[in-house]
């Protein structure tokens, strides 16, 4: 049987975790995602794949066991104080909460990760998207913030690193906020390269002070255009990408930095998405068989969202 070369890579659990009426990271983002890439025909052309659930000792080669042990706990006693009439969310700070199904939405998030990693090494396919919530690049190794809880991302570099024994693992974010997590799980690892772009200063209010020899940060102010971010990619992450070369690499794919959307003040259009996606894709077939696994972090206008998503996946899927 002949597959697609791009999986697609999502599971129902990741729907039923929500952080309250009115919050930007819901379960709409999923659906705006889904819609369009059916009303388009790109989900046709995609080969798509149930994300399991991680196991703990996956998440925990980047994050730390107690945490994890700290958040499963957390989501058992507000399962208990909901079934007892208690509140539907317990708040982990101002932005950020857990309900009922939070843990197993995470697991999921996570899981799909790994499984697009293992579906890449096998050859099954050449690429993955996985379009999965809650997001992940601000959880650090001890730490859920930022509506994130388990770095799907980092999970699965190192997953990538320990599990195959690659030796180069490279992570690309664009989200419009700075990948606090993922630097701080993979900082310092030679193994590891991560380049980023991100609004600042910005919520995290990170990323811009020393950052060790394998971070590659571009902080970049307000209203920057999709040009001027596409140079920083020429003429910065490509050079490093190249000296690196990554046997495998990693997308934290966010679409907040779109200029619709009102999350942060870049200016990027789907034409940068497709544009910064295939520069990405070149470095992965020079350098690393073409293994890309590309998941999810923000974008929280969904008109935007679902047509930058959808501009990204028709370069991963050759569309």
């Amino acid at each position: 049987m002949t597959v697609s070369k791009t999986g697609y890579f999502t599971h129902r659990d990741c729907w039923k975790h929500e952080m309250g009426a009115g919050h930007p990271e819901c379960p709409a983002r999923l659906d705006a995602i889904e819609d369009r890439l059916l009303v388009t025909g790109v989900a046709d052309a995609l080969e798509r794949f149930e994300a399991p659930q991680a196991s703990l000792a996956d998440i925990e080669l980047a994050h730390d066991r107690m945490y994890v042990a700290s958040l499963r706990g957390m989501t058992d006693r507000l399962v208990e104080e909901l079934q007892a009439g208690g509140p539907a969310h317990a708040q982990i700070d101002p932005d950020t909460s857990i309900n009922a199904h939070t843990w197993n939405a995470s697991l999921r998030a996570a899981g799909a990760a790994l499984a697009a990693t293992d579906a890449v090494m096998a050859g099954e396919i050449e690429n993955a998207f996985c379009s999965v919530r809650p997001p992940g690049h601000h959880a650090t190794r001890n730490k859920a913030m930022g509506f994130c809880f388990f770095n799907n991302v980092a999970v699965a570099a190192r997953y990538a690193l320990e599990r195959y024994k690659l030796h180069r693992v490279a992570v690309v974010d664009f989200d419009v906020h700075h990948g606090n997590g993922t630097e701080d799980i993979l900082s310092g690892d030679p193994r590891a390269l991560m380049v980023s772009i991100f609004q600042h200063p910005f919520y995290p209010f990170s990323g811009d002070a020393d950052p060790a020899p394998n971070m590659l940060n571009v902080p970049v102010a307000a209203y920057t255009k999709g040009m001027d971010v596409r140079e920083i990619v020429e003429m910065l992450w490509i050079p490093r990408l190249e000296a690196f070369k990554p046997e495998m690499i990693f997308v934290s794919a966010g679409f907040d930095a779109h200029r619709e959307d009102d999350m942060g003040q870049l200016g990027l259009t789907e034409q940068d998405y497709t544009w910064i996606t295939q520069r990405i894709k070149d470095v992965a077939r020079r350098f690393s068989k073409g293994r890309i696994v590309s998941c999810l972090e923000g974008g929280y206008m969904m008109d935007p969202l679902a047509r930058s998503v959808e501009a990204h996946i028709r370069v991963l899927a050759d569309l």
